[in-house]
């Protein structure tokens, strides 16, 4: 697969492709489910046999949405006026305030407000660096909320919440699947050729072409929150055997596949807007954990965002493959595959 390399530029936190590389990359799956490996393994063969997968990361950012609760309207607009212009001041405090338990890893980036009635929500976007970093931000919010907004607002709010349930912490929402924002944002592709889709996938460009357009209206009519096929199943297989945190598989899984049909085969692709991944705490710092990030070059600082790409990657391979499987006429295909592997009958 080809690989970028990535790094946040200060002092904004742009998100910058320094050069791209080609690896081969073994992935660990944990699960029971019966197939998955050699479904995924069938779809990362399609791709390697097709020039293999190309990933980007495209943003960098997760959110603590904290809210404000004032008397009225008048109040939570003034408030939101304020604070969107205090950004550099809120930067500055938490690099230098004496507060225990502040995270200096944790930066934060960016604040926009949005204003309902007499409440103002406030989206304190962070990088945690090769942490998901939640624990990191949310000391620095409750900071920032119990000391320097009480400290410092033209107007006092009533009542004061870490979280307001705009954040997308754990909840999949149309917010972060448009434009990212809880996680990385990352994209992986590859342009399958004839052959391989014939003979490794057993169907053809045709018949995949009629099942996207099957599966998008699908989606679309029954307001899905993701264009695509299985997207929780290899990450959440990825997630257990590399120590992350299998409550964020659902966020993480917000995905939106494309197929494109071009000179010589079908261009495919998926795009993770929210993939929530570390490399270092938590679960990473396991023995099992490490031994499997180290298998695929991800292990400790400065590798996350190749974490990033290799879960997208392996994402795809699955997508590739139940998708052909299902493509076939009558979807038998994928109905064998359940049958012979499903367990129980």
């Amino acid at each position: 697969m080809e690989l970028g390399e990535y790094e946040l530029e200060e002092p904004g936190g742009r998100l910058v492709e320094r050069k791209r590389g080609k690896d081969t990359v073994y992935v660990p799956l944990a699960n029971t489910e019966g197939g998955l490996s050699i479904s995924l393994a069938r779809g990362a063969r399609a791709a390697s046999e097709s020039g293999g997968f190309r990933t980007y990361v495209m943003r960098d950012r997760v959110t603590r949405a904290s809210a404000f609760l004032f008397e009225s309207t008048t109040d939570a607009a003034t408030f939101a006026r304020w604070i969107e212009t205090r950004l550099p001041d809120l930067q500055e405090w938490l690099a230098g305030a004496p507060v225990e338990g502040l995270s200096r890893h944790a930066k934060l980036r960016e604040v926009e407000t949005h204003v309902v009635g007499p409440m103002c929500h406030v989206l304190y976007a962070y990088t945690t660096g090769d942490a998901v970093g939640m624990n990191m931000i949310t000391r620095n919010s409750y900071a920032l909320n119990q000391v320097f907004v009480l400290e410092h607002s033209p107007v006092k709010p009533r009542r004061t919440y870490l979280e307001g349930n705009m954040g997308g912490d754990k909840k999949i929402s149309h917010r972060y699947f448009e434009g990212g924002g809880h996680g990385k944002t990352v994209i992986a592709e590859c342009t399958l050729v004839e052959e391989a889709i014939r003979r490794v996938l057993k169907t053809t460009v045709d018949e995949l072409l009629d099942l996207a357009f099957v599966g998008t209206h699908g989606a679309v009519a029954s307001g899905m929150q993701s264009v695509a096929f299985t997207p929780a199943t290899a990450i959440a297989a990825m997630f257990i055997a590399t120590g992350q945190d299998v409550g964020m598989v659902g966020t993480s899984s917000m995905a939106h596949g494309t197929a494109l049909r071009v000179d010589g085969g079908l261009n495919v692709s998926i795009r993770l807007p929210g993939l929530e991944v570390a490399t270092i705490g938590g679960g990473t710092t396991l023995p099992y954990a490490r031994s499997w990030l180290a298998l695929m070059g991800c292990e400790g600082p400065g590798k996350v965002y190749r974490l990033a790409q290799v879960v997208a990657a392996a994402t795809l391979s699955l997508e590739i493959s139940a998708s052909a499987a299902m493509a076939t006429a009558g979807s038998e295909n994928f109905y064998k595959a359940h049958f012979e592997r499903g367990g129980l009958r």
